[in-house]
């Protein structure tokens, strides 16, 4: 059973899932855990870093550039689904260093500290509130993102082109791209693609024709969308709307 709703850190999401089993076919919360499910439960490539919980474990999912399989270990799993652009500043650690990766906390933050932090969120009555609250501890600790990388995103989610969101924002196209890299985990133009494949998927599970969602979401006819949408997700869009993935 997943669950998610609107966290109190401003355009994260805390999301709950229990696995009792190995069910093929259920859908998985953004990166919990590491490959031994089955392709539909393949979490896809969305822009976010995620902090992860699970019993005894503290987890950081890295920003997706291809679907990612998790484990089917029954368990509880919780995590909280940060803004694109907004992890590194929270987690101290670029996002390009975790890049289709899933990592320990442990590695990243002093040991010690983080088994301290993972016994408070397992003996939590609520652990999902409890890593929230961890996650905007963490937070106000760090000071507020860069108000700028929220531009990049709003202005690529809307389809305006990578050179023209540059010139908008006062940067060179250099300048931006090693932004970028640090604070999404790869270039603007991967960042405008997945993006895309989004705005593609919420319209096609919606229900709008597939040549319409083409071009509402910014490609240049079908065709060039289910290329993208296969090399992004590894499966095609009709697969991805006849399916919870």
């Amino acid at each position: 059973m997943y669950a998610e709703r609107a966290s109190r850190l401003p355009g994260a999401v805390v999301w709950s899932r229990v696995l009792t089993g190995p069910a093929p076919g259920e859908g998985a919360g953004h990166g919990a855990g590491e490959g031994s499910g089955t392709a539909r439960d393949a979490v896809l490539p969305d822009g976010c870093m995620d902090l992860l919980w699970t019993e005894g474990r503290l987890l950081v999912a890295g920003p997706d550039t291809r679907p990612h399989i998790p484990d089917r270990v029954p368990g509880g799993w919780a995590g909280v689904r940060f803004h694109p652009g907004t992890a590194p500043a929270y987690l101290g650690v670029p996002a390009h260093e975790l890049r289709d990766r899933r990592v320990d906390l442990a590695d990243l933050w002093p040991a010690p500290e983080v088994r301290r932090l993972t016994a408070r969120i397992d003996a939590a009555a609520d652990p999902v509130d409890a890593l929230e609250e961890l996650a905007l501890l963490r937070a106000a600790g760090a000071g507020p993102p860069d108000p700028l990388l929220r531009e990049v995103v709003a202005a690529l989610d809307a389809g305006r082109p990578v050179a023209e969101t540059a010139d908008r924002l006062g940067l060179g196209a250099r300048q931006l791209h090693r932004r970028s890299l640090a604070a999404f985990g790869y270039g603007p133009k991967t960042l405008a693609r997945i993006l895309r494949l989004q705005r593609a998927l919420a319209l096609a599970r919606d229900g709008v024709p597939f040549a319409r969602t083409a071009l509402s979401a910014g490609f240049a006819d079908q065709a060039h969308m289910a290329r993208d949408v296969k090399e992004l997700a590894g499966a095609t869009l009709g697969e991805l709307t006849r399916h919870r993935w």
